[in-house]
């Protein structure tokens, strides 16, 4: 940012009376404001503002990561307070942590599959299917070509016809 650019914003600010209030750095060299709220030369209430100021100027030059997560938690309103450095460095330890442990349990489960290389559940049965449940002749004799019965022995689909043809001769 240019001196003019410094010089405008620095003179609009002290007739908006906005009040930039420093609340904390990180690690990487991010300066992070708050802006309370206020109202402006014309009437309007202007509401509260949460400003980054980054250390890498270039948006390209930002990736994942470069902007700790309890800050843009504060940032997005997530969080109230903004976060302090101890409570970011305990975290950091928590997730490295976490990460170790992840590791291990990993390289735990390589180590139990190469040991149990044979499969643990028998290999499934072999079962021949004849019919469905719902056909009426389940669990009995296929139905026959001929019929076999007379009629006190007769059982609905027991038999059937052979084709249309024969039927009608």
């Amino acid at each position: 940012m240019g001196w003019p650019q410094g010089l405008f914003r620095a003179l609009w600010r002290t007739l908006s009376k906005e009040v930039k209030e420093h609340v904390g750095t990180d690690q990487l060299g991010n300066k992070y404001y708050y802006i309370p709220q206020y109202t402006n030369w014309r009437g309007q209430t202007i509401r509260e503002k949460r400003i980054i100021e980054a250390a890498k100027r270039n948006e390209t030059d930002y990736e994942v990561g470069d902007i700790p997560t309890e800050w843009e938690a504060w940032i997005r309103r997530k969080r109230n307070t903004p976060p302090t450095m101890e409570e970011i460095l305990k975290n950091e330890k928590y997730r490295e942590e976490i990460k170790m442990k992840s590791k291990g349990f990993y390289e735990k489960e390589k180590l139990l599959s190469k040991e149990t290389s044979e499969e643990l559940l028998p290999p499934p049965v072999q079962i021949q299917i004849k019919g469905h449940a719902s056909a009426p002749y389940f669990g009995k004799e296929e139905p026959s070509a001929t019929p076999t019965s007379t009629g006190k022995t007769f059982q609905p689909g027991s038999w059937v016809p052979q084709d249309e043809k024969s039927h009608n001769q």
